[in-house]
């Protein structure tokens, strides 16, 4: 019986996974070198590529910051009521429950050129919805819970006792954070960031409703793979999706060794 179901494991694998990665590939190269990189390097490729880049980049880095202290808040802040704390357990674990697709909507509903809010930026020349900065949005709110959801269990576990034996000592919030809660999260750090890249890499609902997937303007790799297939240009399609599924592959690789990290230390 065990073996019939590791067997069964291997099937699954094979076919979800090493069967459609493989077929990506020979699609990718179904015109030859030439007929991939003429693909990869046009200029909407190269424009999507980079907004990709660029969008994973800043939604790392915002994440990292409001993840972490959003973790610190709903682990170590006593001010805060267990009610308000119920709640905002609650908000960090939103993207879980709703759909990218309605969470992109309810983004457009709220920042959008029709409502009140985005109104006013869109009057002081700040376009949200359809631009750079909604996609971040969009983004962020699909991966906000990845960080906070590695971090809490690191702090729940490792206590407060250091913590406050450095504050008796006389030491400053920020020294405290920096030579007794950071060696201890970092691993777990780590591991938050590279879920939030491989997410932010994929990222396809939110973002499609949320940029509108304008050419050369809003349009990610994950939504010019969508209109390349849409348009039956699949071996172009499938050159981006390689590129992406070879930036998945590596980052699995990083989980991995971050993993191992973190369960060590």
């Amino acid at each position: 019986m065990r073996r019939l179901w590791i067997g069964l494991t291997y099937a699954v694998f094979i076919v979800l996974l090493i069967i459609p990665l493989s077929r990506i590939a020979i699609g990718a190269f179904e015109n030859g070198l030439e007929g991939f990189a003429k693909g990869l390097f046009r200029p909407e490729a190269l424009h999507a590529l980079m907004m990709t880049g660029l969008i994973v980049i800043v939604v790392t880095i915002l994440n990292a910051l409001f993840g972490i202290m959003m973790a610190l808040y709903l682990v170590r802040a006593n001010w805060l009521s267990q009610k308000i704390k119920g709640i905002l357990n609650s908000i960090v674990d939103l993207p879980y429950a709703v759909s990218p697709v309605i969470g992109g909507l309810m983004i457009v509903l709220l920042l959008g050129p029709d409502s009140i809010i985005g109104g006013f930026f869109e009057g002081i020349g700040f376009k949200v919805v359809y631009a750079f900065p909604g996609m971040v949005i969009a983004t962020l709110f699909v991966t906000f819970p990845l960080m906070v959801r590695e971090v809490m269990p690191v702090l729940q576990e490792i206590g407060h006792d250091q913590e406050q034996a450095a504050a008796t000592l006389g030491a400053y919030s920020w020294t405290t954070f920096r030579k007794v809660t950071w060696p201890s999260i970092r691993w777990a750090v780590v591991y938050g960031l590279v879920l939030t890249v491989a997410r932010s890499l994929g990222e396809f609902g939110a973002v499609l409703v949320v940029s509108g997937n304008i050419m050369n303007k809003t349009q990610t790799a994950t939504t010019l793979v969508y209109q390349d297939v849409e348009n039956f240009n699949v071996a172009a399609a499938n050159g981006v999706a390689l590129v992406l599924a070879a930036f998945s592959v590596a980052l699995l690789l990083m989980m991995e060794w971050a993993k191992k990290r973190k369960e060590v230390h």
